[in-house]
């Protein structure tokens, strides 16, 4: 059934809500809910408020981090049903409803909700753009993107409160189409791992036997390669470049070393693109001259040495690293810089068998450098590479309109959302239907589009 308005509007009074249908009300938070202060309950499960995922039960077991707990008997009760939020991320969406009774951090906000009070229709709002603006109007600090929304300010802060049953109606509505959103989303997901993998079979097969279907084969001596083709070559990666070599770090508290114009990469830099034209920290003449890092020229390429171990970018412009970076600036008589950059980032999983530590993996420069590698003629490196351009292109057209769908899809998701529960759309007579429990307990939890979100910045989530 077509969504329309309601019959009869009037002013909220609010500007970040302009007109409400006429029998809603509008109430500070403080008479929607009240504070949980409880401790002493080390036994119930940890809960994590996330960005992107709410308020869900942590994965102690597989967390990409370890993290010890200190005293579990001071963090705070969250009661099934009541909201937790990120005092220092709300204003980005860090807030959700407790799945289960369970813990979180004591710098975080528990609010129970007063009777004719729907926890799910209220997280939705929540995370809105408009109330998340509100948000950051009342929260209080020194630095913007660290401001707090303190309990005493959350409370005074004004929200819509249709009656207890259209608040009931919208959660259920809202649940039923996140629920087809992410039905969406995952198939798309699907299609896209599906169309990475058959594009990665394809430079595989390039980089390790060429186009020619018909040449003779030896067998290359190195187990991850296999046979080759007769007039190949196998070299130590430090045979086929000028120089290998790893970044470092200027001290921090030296304000005079950072903030200049020369690139510093970072595993972070890497992950979020393959082609590196700049960063997120950048150096000073002073910065670089302070610590081993060194400038490479554009054509290197740059792997990540600690953990994810592998992840590659190619330097578009003259740049320098940090210490979880390795630079190889290819010999181009022996090795077009392209063709390293394919070759290199095809070897991720040698580079990560190679690794090992024990507070994280990191693979040494004698490890890296002394890997083999299949080494065809420079003139073959050309045609490989464009074998794989003309046999991926349309690979690669297809993944970037599914990632349009996906990201389409949830503008669409975060517009209805913001219609429906500032009522500017009347969803009392549609019929919902009925969505089984196990994709209720996985809302929210593929909503981002892959390559959105990167290892390094899932690490920047705020938890407990």
């Amino acid at each position: 059934m077509k969504l329309v308005p309601y019959p009869k509007y009037k002013n909220s009074g609010q500007p970040f809500l302009g007109k409400i249908p006429a029998h809603w009300q509008v109430f500070r938070n403080g008479r929607l809910f009240a504070q949980r202060n409880e401790t002493g309950f080390g036994a119930l499960p940890i809960l994590e408020v996330s960005l992107r995922t709410g308020v869900r039960v942590r994965d102690m077991d597989n967390m990409k981090r370890k993290q010890v707990m200190s005293d579990r008997e001071k963090y705070k009760r969250a009661a099934q049903g009541d909201i937790a939020y990120n005092m220092m991320r709300m204003w980005q969406g860090a807030v959700g409803v407790a799945p289960v009774d369970g813990l979180v951090s004591p710098a975080y906000v528990v609010v129970r909700p007063f009777p004719d009070v729907d926890c799910r229709y209220y997280s939705y709002l929540f995370r809105t753009a408009a109330y998340m603006n509100e948000v950051d109007a009342y929260s209080r600090g020194i630095v913007k993107d660290r401001n707090r929304l303190y309990w005493q300010d959350f409370k005074r802060m004004p929200s819509p409160v249709p009656p207890i049953e259209e608040q009931k109606k919208i959660a259920r509505y809202l649940d039923a189409i996140s629920s087809q959103v992410q039905l969406f989303i995952r198939n798309k997901q699907r299609l896209i791992t599906l169309l990475k993998e058959q594009k990665q079979n394809i430079i595989n097969q390039a980089v390790r036997r060429g186009t020619n279907p018909n040449a003779q084969l030896k067998p290359s001596g190195v187990e991850w390669i296999g046979d080759i083709p007769e007039h190949w070559g196998v070299r130590k990666i430090k045979f086929i470049s000028k120089r290998v070599q790893s970044g470092a770090t200027p001290s921090s508290g030296q304000k005079d070393l950072w903030d200049g114009d020369i690139i510093w990469v970072t595993p972070q830099d890497v992950s979020k693109s393959e082609r590196l034209f700049t960063s997120v920290r950048k150096l000073t003449d002073a910065g670089v001259a302070s610590c081993s890092t060194a400038m490479v020229p554009p054509g290197s390429v740059i792997i990540t040495s600690r953990a994810p171990v592998g992840n590659t970018s190619l330097a578009e412009v003259e740049l320098c690293t940090n210490q979880g970076c390795k630079a190889v600036v290819p010999d181009e008589h022996l090795i077009l810089s392209e063709y390293c950059f394919t070759l290199l980032k095809v070897m991720k999983p040698v580079f990560q068998r190679a690794a090992n530590g024990t507070t994280f993996f990191e693979i040494s420069t004698w490890a890296f450098e002394n890997i083999k590698a299949p080494l065809p003629p420079t003139s073959e490196q050309l045609e490989i590479l464009t074998h794989i351009q003309a046999t991926t292109s349309d690979i690669d057209e297809t993944i970037t309109q599914a990632l349009r769908e996906i990201e389409l899809m949830l503008e669409y998701q975060a517009r209805l959302i913001a219609d429906v529960v500032t009522g500017q759309l009347d969803v009392r007579s549609i019929e919902i239907p009925i969505i089984p429990e196990k994709e209720l307990l996985t809302l929210g939890e593929t909503t981002i589009a892959p390559g959105v979100i990167t290892e390094e910045e899932e690490y920047m989530d705020e938890t407990i």
